[in-house]
Protein backbone atom coordinates (compact mmCIF):
# COMPACT_ATOMS: atom_id res chain seq x y z
CA UNK A 1 0.00 0.00 0.00
CA UNK A 2 3.16 2.51 0.96
CA UNK A 3 5.01 1.55 -2.21
CA UNK A 4 1.77 2.27 -4.39
CA UNK A 5 1.23 5.74 -2.55
CA UNK A 6 4.62 6.87 -3.38
CA UNK A 7 4.55 5.42 -6.91
CA UNK A 8 1.20 7.41 -7.12
CA UNK A 9 2.85 10.57 -5.65
CA UNK A 10 5.76 10.09 -7.79
CA UNK A 11 4.26 9.89 -11.19
CA UNK A 12 1.99 12.92 -10.12
CA UNK A 13 5.68 14.61 -9.60
CA UNK A 14 6.78 13.52 -12.92
CA UNK A 15 3.55 14.48 -14.50
CA UNK A 16 3.65 17.56 -13.23
CA UNK A 17 7.04 18.64 -14.31
CA UNK A 18 6.93 17.24 -17.58
CA UNK A 19 3.77 19.74 -18.00
CA UNK A 20 5.24 22.39 -16.42
CA UNK A 21 8.95 22.31 -19.11
CA UNK A 22 6.36 22.01 -21.94
CA UNK A 23 4.12 24.64 -21.39
CA UNK A 24 6.51 27.70 -20.60
CA UNK A 25 5.02 30.78 -21.31
CA UNK A 26 5.35 32.94 -24.36
CA UNK A 27 5.86 36.64 -24.72
CA UNK A 28 3.16 38.74 -25.62
CA UNK A 29 2.73 41.94 -27.96
CA UNK A 30 0.85 44.80 -28.32
CA UNK A 31 -1.42 44.74 -25.24
CA UNK A 32 -0.55 48.20 -23.07
CA UNK A 33 -0.37 48.39 -19.48
CA UNK A 34 0.40 51.36 -17.37
CA UNK A 35 3.36 50.16 -16.16
CA UNK A 36 5.66 47.21 -16.47
CA UNK A 37 7.89 46.12 -13.96
CA UNK A 38 11.35 43.57 -14.64
CA UNK A 39 12.80 40.81 -12.30
CA UNK A 40 16.39 41.00 -12.57
CA UNK A 41 18.10 37.79 -12.85
CA UNK A 42 17.94 36.38 -16.60
CA UNK A 43 19.31 37.76 -20.18
CA UNK A 44 17.18 39.62 -22.27
CA UNK A 45 14.48 40.42 -19.24
CA UNK A 46 15.37 44.53 -19.22
CA UNK A 47 15.72 44.81 -22.81
CA UNK A 48 12.57 43.81 -23.13
CA UNK A 49 11.20 45.73 -20.24
CA UNK A 50 13.00 48.77 -22.36
CA UNK A 51 11.14 47.63 -25.68
CA UNK A 52 7.77 47.37 -24.23
CA UNK A 53 7.98 51.65 -22.65
CA UNK A 54 9.89 52.59 -25.93
CA UNK A 55 6.92 51.32 -28.36
CA UNK A 56 4.76 53.19 -25.76
CA UNK A 57 2.76 50.00 -24.50
CA UNK A 58 3.67 50.95 -20.82
CA UNK A 59 4.21 54.65 -19.44
CA UNK A 60 6.65 53.64 -17.00
CA UNK A 61 9.43 50.45 -16.23
CA UNK A 62 10.36 49.41 -12.46
CA UNK A 63 13.37 47.22 -12.18
CA UNK A 64 13.24 45.33 -9.30
CA UNK A 65 16.58 43.52 -7.62
CA UNK A 66 18.82 45.72 -8.69
CA UNK A 67 22.00 45.50 -7.18
CA UNK A 68 22.80 48.52 -4.39
CA UNK A 69 26.34 48.80 -5.85
CA UNK A 70 24.45 49.69 -9.18
CA UNK A 71 23.93 53.77 -10.21
CA UNK A 72 21.63 54.96 -12.47
CA UNK A 73 23.97 56.24 -14.37
CA UNK A 74 25.76 52.46 -14.83
CA UNK A 75 22.47 51.12 -15.64
CA UNK A 76 21.87 53.74 -18.22
CA UNK A 77 25.30 52.79 -19.79
CA UNK A 78 25.22 48.99 -19.67
CA UNK A 79 21.75 49.12 -21.07
CA UNK A 80 21.83 52.02 -23.85
CA UNK A 81 19.34 54.32 -21.77
CA UNK A 82 19.05 57.79 -22.89
CA UNK A 83 19.38 60.19 -19.58
CA UNK A 84 15.55 61.53 -20.87
CA UNK A 85 14.19 58.06 -20.88
CA UNK A 86 15.87 57.14 -17.57
CA UNK A 87 14.47 60.71 -15.93
CA UNK A 88 11.09 59.98 -16.91
CA UNK A 89 10.73 55.97 -17.31
CA UNK A 90 12.91 54.06 -15.72
CA UNK A 91 12.82 53.53 -11.50
CA UNK A 92 15.27 50.99 -10.03
CA UNK A 93 14.45 49.01 -7.12
CA UNK A 94 16.87 48.21 -4.87
CA UNK A 95 15.71 46.45 -1.49
CA UNK A 96 14.54 42.89 -3.78
CA UNK A 97 16.94 39.60 -2.84
CA UNK A 98 13.83 36.59 -4.30
CA UNK A 99 10.91 36.53 -6.15
CA UNK A 100 8.93 37.04 -3.57
CA UNK A 101 10.37 39.74 -2.41
CA UNK A 102 10.88 41.39 -5.95
CA UNK A 103 6.27 41.03 -6.01
CA UNK A 104 6.66 43.30 -2.88
CA UNK A 105 8.85 45.47 -3.77
CA UNK A 106 7.09 46.16 -7.14
CA UNK A 107 3.30 46.17 -5.02
CA UNK A 108 4.42 49.20 -3.19
CA UNK A 109 5.77 51.16 -6.20
CA UNK A 110 2.72 50.03 -8.09
CA UNK A 111 0.67 51.45 -5.40
CA UNK A 112 2.71 54.42 -4.91
CA UNK A 113 1.90 54.89 -8.29
CA UNK A 114 -2.01 54.55 -8.35
CA UNK A 115 -0.80 51.87 -11.58
CA UNK A 116 -3.90 49.57 -12.08
CA UNK A 117 -2.12 47.58 -14.91
CA UNK A 118 1.19 45.81 -15.19
CA UNK A 119 3.09 43.77 -17.54
CA UNK A 120 5.37 41.76 -15.61
CA UNK A 121 8.61 40.58 -17.30
CA UNK A 122 10.59 37.64 -16.54
CA UNK A 123 12.16 34.56 -18.05
CA UNK A 124 9.87 31.88 -19.90
CA UNK A 125 10.59 29.15 -17.03
CA UNK A 126 10.78 31.54 -13.74
CA UNK A 127 7.14 33.04 -14.92
CA UNK A 128 4.75 30.77 -12.96
CA UNK A 129 6.78 31.19 -9.75
CA UNK A 130 6.62 35.01 -9.96
CA UNK A 131 3.32 35.58 -11.35
CA UNK A 132 2.35 32.87 -8.25
CA UNK A 133 4.13 35.94 -5.84
CA UNK A 134 2.69 38.64 -7.86
CA UNK A 135 -0.62 37.02 -7.65
CA UNK A 136 -0.31 36.16 -3.82
CA UNK A 137 1.25 39.85 -3.26
CA UNK A 138 -1.18 42.74 -5.44
CA UNK A 139 -4.29 43.72 -4.71
CA UNK A 140 -6.86 42.08 -6.83
CA UNK A 141 -7.65 45.56 -8.68
CA UNK A 142 -4.28 45.49 -10.34
CA UNK A 143 -4.10 43.36 -13.54
CA UNK A 144 -0.93 41.40 -14.01
CA UNK A 145 -0.21 40.53 -18.33
CA UNK A 146 2.55 37.99 -17.88
CA UNK A 147 5.32 38.53 -20.70
CA UNK A 148 7.83 36.09 -20.97
CA UNK A 149 11.25 36.16 -22.74
CA UNK A 150 12.24 33.38 -24.28
CA UNK A 151 14.89 31.41 -23.04
CA UNK A 152 15.91 27.54 -24.18
CA UNK A 153 16.42 26.50 -20.45
CA UNK A 154 18.35 23.53 -19.87
CA UNK A 155 17.23 20.24 -17.88
CA UNK A 156 18.75 20.93 -14.45
CA UNK A 157 17.02 24.52 -14.74
CA UNK A 158 14.07 23.52 -15.59
CA UNK A 159 14.51 21.34 -13.00
CA UNK A 160 15.30 23.75 -9.98
CA UNK A 161 12.47 25.79 -10.52
CA UNK A 162 9.99 23.21 -10.71
CA UNK A 163 11.06 22.69 -6.98
CA UNK A 164 10.86 26.33 -6.23
CA UNK A 165 7.35 26.24 -7.80
CA UNK A 166 6.38 23.86 -5.56
CA UNK A 167 7.95 25.06 -2.43
CA UNK A 168 6.17 28.64 -2.94
CA UNK A 169 2.50 26.34 -3.63
CA UNK A 170 3.20 25.06 -0.46
CA UNK A 171 4.34 28.05 1.34
CA UNK A 172 1.45 30.48 0.03
CA UNK A 173 -1.02 27.51 1.62
CA UNK A 174 0.46 27.84 4.45
CA UNK A 175 -1.85 30.37 7.49
CA UNK A 176 -0.03 33.08 8.00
Amino acid sequence: MILRLFAAALLVYAFGFLGFAVSLPKPVSGEPTDAVVVLTGGPGRIARGLSVVEQGLAKEMFVSGVDPEVRPAEFAAEFDVSARTMECCVKLGYLAVDTRSNAGEAAQWLKENDFRSVRLVTTDWHMARAGSEFAETLPPEIRVVEDAVSSHPNLATLYLEYNKLLAAAISQGLPS
